[in-house]
């Protein structure tokens, strides 16, 4: 399971007796452990823009790039239609969607902070692989071995900030992971920009640097201390209090060690935590926490966006380094709208930011869609003014996206039962890897096709919709 989890607001019985000082010590913590936010967003960013680089696509999908040529004035999804390109990009996904199971018994027996390390030495050696093929299934592999760092690092990342923080800005501390999941896909959109233009081998710097945050990762954790939650958890009462007392800059934390302790007696109590979870009190909590809110955060679309921005807006009509610097607009926009959600959540609450961002997501993808549908396809070029429009709104529905379902989509354990967390995380990470993998191994070829690029566009409303109506019936 995945941890402990026994921060849920069920068990913060003296939360007001809480005391706490925002320390260095508790800072460079939770900066280290974000990183693990950076792997994601490094490698989402970083394999949708190689993946449009001519150099890569001649040495490893020389079908792709002859039809590429061959097509060079004309707006056609076609081009990208591969298979194996295809499995390169979803094998990441599979292999995350298997190791989380793996990582929800280390961070339970061994520790968050032993996940996190396993994680950054896992996507050090697949970005090892990546930077050296030879061949496709060196890609392949590497890509393997960065999907089980990613499903290591979203399985202990979020948890291991959460158990940190103070309850009174936990909130805004959970959003680091998602700030610099953002940040990641910003400077691989740069780094892109930047190594396309270096011939034969950018591509190899491009997925070569994604050693660095996993270098930066696995050194700064071997100092992270691990959270008093998993120590308690695991019987080692002083010790879990001596951390507790070093993250928050006082002996004065009676309270909430008590607490820590009542919740993991809680939860151990608990002998079969998912029959525990499909009891009538916890199926809230289950049905929108841990499957639904994940779910239709994925179903946005989002992800076919952020992975495929380069190629998309090459298909569009734009050159591979206008695309590229399209992409690098796009992830500015994440960042910034992730910063804007940290900073007001607390004020206006989540529900104000699913409604008003989630109504803006709509009236943006019915515009795209209906403009691909009249201005776009049988070998139509579009105009520059259309092309900006474009770039504009795609902009526009990432920003609304990156301060509501992107951020405020993530586990936050206020959400669940102290004695179901474990249970709940492993679920929701589940969801987010069954769709991340699904989207882009069927749905995004389906959307290529020219003959379907309406349907597709069409299905993305489709999405929106019933993802609003949900959230907006809470």
């Amino acid at each position: 399971m995945a941890g402990g989890g026994f921060t849920g607001g069920t068990h913060l019985k003296r939360a007001h007796l809480y005391e706490y000082r925002i320390t260095g010590y508790f800072i460079v913590a939770c900066i280290v452990a974000a990183l693990g936010g950076s792997l994601f967003g490094y490698d989402l960013g970083v394999s949708g823009g190689v993946t449009s680089m001519d150099d890569f696509l001649k040495e490893f999908f020389p079908k792709v790039y002859r039809r590429k040529q061959e097509h060079l004035h004309e707006t056609d999804y076609c081009k990208y239609d591969n298979q194996i390109l295809t499995l390169f990009t979803s094998s990441l996904y599979f292999a995350g969607l298997i190791s989380t199971f793996a990582a929800s018994y280390v961070t339970r027996n061994y520790g968050r902070r032993a996940s996190i390390l396993v994680g950054s030495v896992s996507f050090f050696l697949g970005a090892v692989f990546n930077a050296a093929a030879v061949n496709i299934w060196m890609l392949i592999i590497g890509r393997i071995l960065l999907g089980i760092g990613i499903g290591f690092g979203n399985q202990a990342v979020p948890l291991y900030l959460s158990e940190i923080s103070p309850a009174k800005i936990r909130g805004a501390v959970n959003q680091l992971f998602q700030l610099t999941t953002c940040l990641g896909i910003l400077i691989a959109n740069l780094i892109n920009s930047g190594t396309e233009k270096i011939h034969p081998w950018g591509w190899r710097l491009s997925l070569g640097l994604a050693t660095v945050p996993a270098l930066l990762m696995f050194v700064g954790g071997i100092f992270l201390p691990e959270t008093p939650n998993s120590l308690v958890e695991q019987g080692r009462l002083e010790e879990g209090r001596k951390v507790l007392e070093k993250i928050r800059g006082t002996v004065r934390v009676e309270a909430e060690f008590e607490d820590l302790i009542e919740a993991s007696q809680a939860a151990q109590a608990i002998k079969h935590p998912f029959k525990n979870l499909l009891e009538r009190k916890n199926r809230p909590q289950l049905v929108l926490g841990a499957l639904g809110i994940p779910a239709f955060q994925q179903l946005t679309g989002m992800n076919s966006i952020l992975f495929y921005a380069p190629v998309i807006f090459q298909s569009l009509g734009f050159g591979s380094g206008a695309a590229l610097y399209s992409s690098v607009i796009t992830g500015g926009a994440l960042v910034l709208a992730a910063l804007l959600s940290m900073a007001f959540v607390d004020k206006f609450g989540r529900r104000f930011f699913f409604l008003e961002a989630g109504a803006e997501m709509i009236i943006y993808m019915i515009a795209v869609s209906v403009t691909l549908a009249l201005k776009f396809g049988q070998g139509k070029t579009l105009s520059k003014e259309i092309g900006i429009f474009l770039v504009v709104v795609i902009c526009l529905f990432v920003f609304a996206y990156g301060r509501s379902w992107g951020p405020l989509g993530c586990f936050d354990s206020a959400v669940f039962p102290g004695v179901t967390l474990s249970s709940q995380i492993r679920n929701l990470l589940a969801v987010w890897w069954i769709d991340y993998h699904y989207e882009l191994l069927h749905l995004l070829p389906l959307a290529r096709n020219e003959a379907s690029s309406n349907r597709g566009s069409l299905s993305s409303v489709a999405k929106s919709l019933v993802l609003e109506e949900d959230s907006g019936s809470r």
